[in-house]
């Protein structure tokens, strides 16, 4: 399992540890990456994604995982994510459509 959040890309980043002399070795910096089970509105149903705790802070602020979907690139997000985006805009163009009619 890659090291990534499923909403914004963050992933593995590389620096150095530098020591009080000055000595520098190598060192990853991993995401706080977290298994959260998010509620959809329009779809019903709970969706379980690996997402880093800045994106979780992102999808409280914008609403929702829905909105937050809405929102988002989709080049950032995971092939699953993608798949859920497209469902998500799919049943909002369904839902919309009744009310035009």
């Amino acid at each position: 399992m890659s090291r990534r959040c499923e909403l914004t890309g963050k992933g593995v980043l590389v620096g150095h540890r530098v020591s009080h002399s000055n000595i520098k070795t190598k060192h990853r910096f991993l995401p706080n990456l977290q298994n959260i089970s998010f509620t959809s509105e329009l779809l019903g149903q709970s969706i379980s994604l690996r997402v880093s705790t800045h994106a979780l802070r992102s999808v409280d602020h914008n609403g929702g995982l829905d909105a937050f979907l809405a929102k988002a690139r989709a080049e950032v997000l995971s092939p699953k994510a993608r798949q859920l985006k497209a469902t998500i805009a799919k049943k909002r163009a369904e839902a919309a459509e009744p009310a035009a009619a």
